[in-house]
């Protein structure tokens, strides 16, 4: 078992001798997920299951790791440069890159061929940074091998974009300094670690104040057993690893996203029949969270008497703004806002485009909250909500 993390090992510390850093990285996971050799398994087949099984996006079993909504206007054009083979292995479960991120410090959570990557990289400009981390060496192979053609397309002067290996879990390790980033993005990975409590804690240490986690998941409604959760198949296609939606909002406040806000939900379609078997009930859906690392956020949403208005000023949002899936901003029209909506438009790198009237100094009591559900199907329950506002 030591032996085959040696390369994680050395990303610990160059200078540990080999057990010692062989059993910090046993102490680290056997600290937060009591199973250890349960990691180990989940590593091994993900980094097989993408690196090795599966050649192109053709050959997944489920509809989890494809994306069906259509990408922004900025993002399809920006699609257009990115080349085949990086495009070819892409395995997304949605598009988690916002508007407006010129400038912006950006990192990707197992960011495979480096897809999101290079579009985020003509994105965020020549004055932003996209930092890729994945611990799939086939993976990265493709990702880095196009960078200097990709950055000649772009006309960069000097490169904007570069991948890590190294674990999402331990991104200290990976090069990641803690409040570098303003913007960390994931696509359908955080899923497929087995301790995610650590991932979303690193993000949050990663993040600047005012910075966001803004990603892509898989999410169940219900907790899976431990077999539907080790099956090699159900791991590989982003089902095996799907917490259960309540849990993952409780993991938020834990580490500090304090008021996670759901911003899209589709239902994913198993099509395999063992798969579907082995499912039973549970009903899967792909999401898109919005976490913000804002030290004011409160757990529950109050009234101040805030209101915010948007500018119209995000590139291809001119009419109006979804900061979530109930707050639908339209441009120049005033709206009354919690405390947290108010923090989530007016502390972060949204900034520029909103502005906020009032402070917190008189409190009114709870804010009156009546969240829209969440779009799905008509043949299909709505998983529990996002944040309370």
């Amino acid at each position: 078992f030591f032996f085959r993390y040696l390369s994680v090992c050395r990303m610990l510390s160059h200078r540990l001798p080999r057990r010692a850093a062989a059993a910090r990285l046993v102490k680290f996971l056997s600290s937060t997920t009591g199973a250890t050799m349960a990691s180990e398994k989940v590593y091994e087949s993900v980094s097989n299951y993408y690196g090795k099984v599966l050649s192109s996006s053709k050959d997944l079993k489920t509809s989890a790791c494809t994306t069906s909504a259509r990408p922004p206007a900025e993002v399809i054009e920006a699609l257009k440069l990115v080349p085949d083979p990086i495009k070819d292995r892409y395995y997304g479960c949605g598009t988690p890159l916002p508007s407006g991120i010129e400038g912006l410090d950006l990192l990707d959570l197992g960011s495979g061929s480096g897809r999101d990557c290079y579009v985020a990289a003509a994105l965020v400009g020549q004055e932003g940074s996209v930092t890729g981390v994945d611990m799939t060496e086939e993976q990265l192979e493709v990702a880095m091998k196009h960078v200097p053609g990709y950055m000649d397309t772009l006309g960069h002067k000097m490169p904007n974009l570069r991948f890590r290996k190294g674990y999402i879990e331990f991104l200290g390790e990976a090069g990641v300094e803690k409040e570098s980033m303003d913007l960390v993005i994931s696509n359908c990975v955080i899923n497929l670690s087995p301790n995610k409590e650590l991932v979303l804690s690193g993000v949050y240490d990663a993040l600047r104040e005012g910075g966001e986690l803004f990603f892509s998941d898989v999410y169940c409604d219900r907790r899976l057993p431990q077999h539907v959760r080790e099956h090699d198949v159900m791991l590989g296609e982003c089902l095996g690893g799907a917490l259960y939606i309540e849990d993952f909002k409780r993991i938020c406040q834990k580490v500090g996203f304090t008021d996670p806000r759901m911003l899209s939900v589709d239902p994913i379609t198993v099509t395999d029949p063992e798969l579907q078997e082995l499912c039973g009930n549970a009903k899967f859906y792909s999401i898109t969270y919005r976490c913000f690392k804002i030290s004011s956020l409160e757990t529950l949403c109050e009234d101040y008497g805030q209101v915010a208005w948007y500018k119209g000023t995000i590139p291809n949002n001119s009419n109006a703004y979804a900061l979530d899936d109930h707050h639908i901003f339209e441009t120049g029209k005033p709206m009354l806002v919690c405390g947290n909506t108010a923090s989530m438009v007016g502390e972060t790198w949204l900034k520029p485009h909103f502005e906020v009237q009032g402070d917190r100094n008189t409190h009114f009591g709870l804010f009156d909250c009546s969240p829209v559900p969440a779009a799905t199907t008509a043949a299909e329950p709505s998983p529990a909500g996002g944040g309370c506002c």
